[in-house]
Protein backbone atom coordinates (compact mmCIF):
# COMPACT_ATOMS: atom_id res chain seq x y z
CA UNK A 1 0.00 0.00 0.00
CA UNK A 2 1.29 3.63 -0.55
CA UNK A 3 1.65 6.45 1.23
CA UNK A 4 -0.63 8.01 -0.18
CA UNK A 5 -2.17 11.34 1.83
CA UNK A 6 -6.01 10.96 0.69
CA UNK A 7 -6.13 14.54 2.35
CA UNK A 8 -4.62 15.74 -0.80
CA UNK A 9 -6.17 13.72 -3.16
CA UNK A 10 -9.72 14.51 -1.95
CA UNK A 11 -11.00 17.28 -0.34
CA UNK A 12 -14.20 16.83 1.40
CA UNK A 13 -14.27 19.35 4.30
CA UNK A 14 -16.89 21.42 2.96
CA UNK A 15 -19.06 18.30 3.32
CA UNK A 16 -16.93 16.94 6.20
CA UNK A 17 -15.97 19.76 8.36
CA UNK A 18 -19.42 20.07 10.29
CA UNK A 19 -20.69 18.67 13.22
CA UNK A 20 -21.71 14.34 13.43
CA UNK A 21 -25.22 15.13 13.11
CA UNK A 22 -24.94 17.62 10.19
CA UNK A 23 -23.00 15.21 8.09
CA UNK A 24 -25.41 12.37 8.68
CA UNK A 25 -27.52 14.57 6.97
CA UNK A 26 -25.11 15.97 3.86
CA UNK A 27 -23.86 13.13 2.17
CA UNK A 28 -26.70 10.34 1.23
CA UNK A 29 -26.74 6.73 1.73
CA UNK A 30 -26.01 4.38 -1.08
CA UNK A 31 -28.86 1.83 -1.09
CA UNK A 32 -29.00 -1.70 -2.47
CA UNK A 33 -26.08 -2.57 -4.62
CA UNK A 34 -25.07 1.30 -4.88
CA UNK A 35 -21.81 3.08 -4.36
CA UNK A 36 -21.35 6.71 -3.12
CA UNK A 37 -18.10 7.82 -4.61
CA UNK A 38 -16.57 11.34 -4.42
CA UNK A 39 -14.37 13.09 -7.26
CA UNK A 40 -10.69 13.06 -6.30
CA UNK A 41 -9.30 16.99 -7.13
CA UNK A 42 -8.28 18.06 -10.88
CA UNK A 43 -5.18 19.22 -11.66
CA UNK A 44 -5.48 23.14 -11.99
CA UNK A 45 -2.45 23.19 -14.14
CA UNK A 46 -1.17 20.50 -17.09
CA UNK A 47 2.36 19.20 -16.67
CA UNK A 48 3.96 22.12 -18.00
CA UNK A 49 2.71 24.16 -15.04
CA UNK A 50 0.08 26.00 -17.78
CA UNK A 51 -2.98 26.88 -16.11
CA UNK A 52 -6.49 25.06 -16.95
CA UNK A 53 -9.29 26.76 -18.80
CA UNK A 54 -12.34 26.08 -16.64
CA UNK A 55 -14.09 24.34 -19.48
CA UNK A 56 -11.22 22.28 -19.50
CA UNK A 57 -11.40 21.70 -15.83
CA UNK A 58 -15.35 21.05 -16.40
CA UNK A 59 -14.84 18.38 -18.87
CA UNK A 60 -11.22 16.74 -16.60
CA UNK A 61 -14.05 16.37 -13.68
CA UNK A 62 -16.71 15.39 -15.97
CA UNK A 63 -15.17 12.54 -18.04
CA UNK A 64 -13.21 11.39 -14.89
CA UNK A 65 -12.59 7.40 -15.03
CA UNK A 66 -11.11 7.36 -11.46
CA UNK A 67 -13.29 7.65 -8.09
CA UNK A 68 -12.70 7.54 -4.31
CA UNK A 69 -15.16 4.80 -2.70
CA UNK A 70 -17.04 7.24 0.01
CA UNK A 71 -19.58 4.78 1.07
CA UNK A 72 -21.22 1.08 -0.36
CA UNK A 73 -24.40 0.27 0.49
CA UNK A 74 -25.96 -2.59 2.07
CA UNK A 75 -26.04 -5.13 -0.54
CA UNK A 76 -23.00 -4.38 -2.43
CA UNK A 77 -20.99 -7.55 -3.41
CA UNK A 78 -23.73 -9.49 -1.65
CA UNK A 79 -24.19 -12.12 -4.65
CA UNK A 80 -21.67 -15.04 -4.80
CA UNK A 81 -22.78 -16.20 -8.20
CA UNK A 82 -22.23 -12.73 -8.76
CA UNK A 83 -19.07 -12.41 -7.26
CA UNK A 84 -17.51 -15.47 -5.92
CA UNK A 85 -14.45 -13.39 -5.51
CA UNK A 86 -15.90 -11.18 -3.18
CA UNK A 87 -15.94 -7.52 -2.97
CA UNK A 88 -13.99 -5.60 -5.92
CA UNK A 89 -13.44 -2.72 -3.76
CA UNK A 90 -13.86 -1.33 -0.19
CA UNK A 91 -14.60 2.42 1.58
CA UNK A 92 -11.47 4.35 0.95
CA UNK A 93 -10.33 2.57 -1.94
CA UNK A 94 -9.80 5.00 -5.45
CA UNK A 95 -11.59 2.81 -8.15
CA UNK A 96 -11.29 3.25 -11.90
CA UNK A 97 -14.67 3.22 -13.75
CA UNK A 98 -16.20 4.40 -17.22
CA UNK A 99 -16.54 8.25 -17.81
CA UNK A 100 -19.82 9.34 -17.09
CA UNK A 101 -20.71 6.57 -15.07
CA UNK A 102 -23.47 6.36 -12.62
CA UNK A 103 -25.50 9.44 -11.28
CA UNK A 104 -24.03 13.09 -10.54
CA UNK A 105 -24.79 14.70 -8.03
CA UNK A 106 -23.25 18.49 -6.19
CA UNK A 107 -23.54 18.85 -2.58
CA UNK A 108 -21.92 21.66 -1.13
CA UNK A 109 -19.84 22.47 -4.33
CA UNK A 110 -18.91 19.00 -4.36
CA UNK A 111 -19.57 16.33 -7.36
CA UNK A 112 -20.21 12.99 -5.94
CA UNK A 113 -21.59 9.85 -7.87
CA UNK A 114 -23.69 6.90 -7.30
CA UNK A 115 -22.29 4.16 -9.42
CA UNK A 116 -23.71 0.34 -9.55
CA UNK A 117 -21.21 -2.04 -7.56
CA UNK A 118 -20.78 -3.84 -11.24
CA UNK A 119 -19.78 -0.44 -12.41
CA UNK A 120 -15.84 -0.98 -10.63
CA UNK A 121 -13.75 -1.86 -13.01
CA UNK A 122 -10.10 -1.73 -11.30
CA UNK A 123 -8.73 -0.40 -7.89
CA UNK A 124 -5.41 1.34 -7.92
CA UNK A 125 -3.54 2.43 -4.89
CA UNK A 126 -2.26 5.87 -6.29
CA UNK A 127 -4.42 7.39 -8.40
CA UNK A 128 -2.21 10.42 -9.12
CA UNK A 129 -0.83 10.27 -13.11
CA UNK A 130 -3.97 8.13 -14.29
CA UNK A 131 -6.30 10.62 -17.06
CA UNK A 132 -9.06 9.35 -19.16
CA UNK A 133 -7.67 9.34 -22.92
CA UNK A 134 -8.83 11.58 -25.45
CA UNK A 135 -9.02 10.60 -28.95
Amino acid sequence: MSNLDLSQAIDLTAVLNKEAEEKAKQLPKPQGYRILCAIPEVEKEFDSGLAKADETLRYDELLTTVLFVVDLGPDCYKDPARFPNGAWCKKGDFVLVRPNAGTRLVIHGREFRIINDDSVEAVVDDPRGISRKFI
